[in-house]
């Protein structure tokens, strides 16, 4: 992607790409973490403290390698935190006082692509300004040859051992403080990632019976059929064994979705409603509202609407959804996804916190999950994607605009429409939701039909 003539690295969750390919290559991973560095020591006026963690990829430890050879040169001093969770990386960023925490991880994505996401010590991911520096920074610099040595490794595993086992204890003792599951049996999908080695020790030591499945990464298996994307494997066993809930991570565990004993997905709008149910009973819930995404089902705003809580949208991406928590002071926030962030314990997604306080709210409500989720009636949804030849302003196209507003009149009160460009490919996204599946359809493709007349 191209902005002002120069390449953009950073999405909305950190740079993404093939690994070994631009920007995944040593030379230019080096330059990106060199680029860090001197910012931070511009803004700190320091050298930098830098902690480090990955997923399970193969190509990890090299990319690894080659941030850290860079952030080195650069005079950061560098620490390991070996293979542990997103959100792992942001508690130890911000509990150990780094100065930056970079993740290596492409989440739900296949082995082949992996990614780089850098938190500041409060858990926030880096910020916009910083994003366009390093671009900038990035841009002007060239390959460089002198990026030998691995002093940086010496005692990385004493630090990678600390700092998984205090990430873990935090998680029991702090965030699962008084939570008891005894009686309990528990199913993880741990995508043969970052939750692995962490997720069945936690809900062991919180006394569930626990049955794990993919948790036996090769550096190739990462999210294959498995985990959030891929939940056959998990509803399977939950129903087979007679189990109580499913829980499945993806890559980096910083989501979590839900299976209940009838095999049935529990998604992230479905643990948005249960846990505002039990935030709002423990009066917890400040302000009274829910931040949800565009994508959220209109089902769980209008269930949220009924107990007298206010739903606010953000865009996609659970950057958007931390911003308007913290403008709003709000204490639960979240994705369709599963990628639920409670600002009160922590600024990162973390799917492990996430299990802790369903299971949490499961047990306050003295109800399965099964229960607890029907209370949200999901309405039918559409989503049709346009490919096009451009992105022009879609309300400056007459026809595509007065078919929306047709639309959008015809819905009022009985539905929602979401039309969006993907960030990513040349496509036009057809979002509906109503009462009645066969008109959605219609509507959908009735709208897709102009947009693809005039742009596609």
């Amino acid at each position: 992607m191209q902005q002002g003539g120069r390449q953009r690295l950073f999405g909305t969750d950190g740079i993404r790409g093939v690994a070994g390919q631009f920007p995944l290559d040593d030379a230019t991973v080096a330059i990106i973490s060199y680029a860090l560095v001197r910012n931070l020591t511009r803004e700190l006026g320091r050298a930098p403290r830098i902690v480090i963690g990955r997923d399970t990829r193969e190509s990890g430890p090299e990319i690894e390698r080659a941030l850290a050879r860079g952030a080195a040169r650069a005079g950061a001093s560098v620490q390991s935190a070996g293979v542990i969770t997103t959100p792992g990386v942001a508690y130890i960023t911000r509990t150990e006082r780094f100065d930056a925490g970079v993740v290596i991880s492409a989440s739900h994505n296949p082995f082949q692509d992996n990614g780089i996401k850098v938190f500041s010590p409060t858990g926030r991911k880096l910020a916009d300004e910083m994003e366009r520096r390093i671009e900038a920074d990035v841009a002007a610099s060239q390959p460089t040859t002198e990026l030998n040595g691995d002093d940086w490794l010496r005692d990385q595993q004493a630090h990678e051992h600390d700092y998984q086992e205090q990430y873990l204890n935090y998680l029991a003792d702090e965030v699962a403080a008084g939570l008891r599951l005894e009686g309990m049996g528990v199913a993880l999908d741990c995508a043969n990632g970052a939750a692995s080695t962490l997720a069945p020790k936690l809900f062991a030591r919180l006394g569930a019976s626990v049955v794990t499945i993919a948790a036996e990464p090769d550096g190739r298996n990462i999210n294959e059929a498995c985990g959030s994307l891929h939940l056959e494997g998990l509803q399977r066993i939950v129903t087979d064994q007679r189990l109580d809930i499913g829980i499945g991570f993806d890559g980096d565990a910083d989501r979590a979705l839900f299976v209940d004993a009838e095999g049935n997905l529990v998604d992230g709008d479905a643990a948005l409603l249960i846990l505002a149910d039990d935030f709002k009973a423990r009066g917890l819930l400040s302000g009274n509202l829910v931040v949800a995404t565009v994508m959220s089902n209109i089902g769980l705003e209008l269930a949220l609407r009924d107990r007298g809580i206010e739903m606010v949208r953000a865009q996609v991406g659970d950057r958007y959804v931390l911003e308007e928590l913290l403008r709003r002071d709000g204490k639960l926030g979240g994705e369709q996804s599963g990628h639920i962030i409670f600002p009160g314990i922590s600024l990162a997604g973390d799917g492990m916190i996430t299990a802790i306080e369903l299971l949490r709210a499961i047990g306050n409500s003295g109800r399965p999950v099964a229960s607890l989720a029907s209370r949200m009636t999901r309405y039918p949804q559409v989503l049709v994607n346009v490919r096009v030849r451009s992105k022009p302003d879609l309300a400056s196209i007459p026809e595509v605009r007065d078919e929306i507003e047709t639309l959008e009149r015809e819905l009022e009160g009985r539905g929602r429409l979401l039309v969006r460009y993907s960030g990513t490919e040349n496509l036009a996204r057809v979002m509906i939701e109503g009462r009645d599946q066969e008109k959605i359809n219609e509507q959908a493709n009735q709208l897709a039909d102009v947009i693809r007349q005039k742009i596609g």
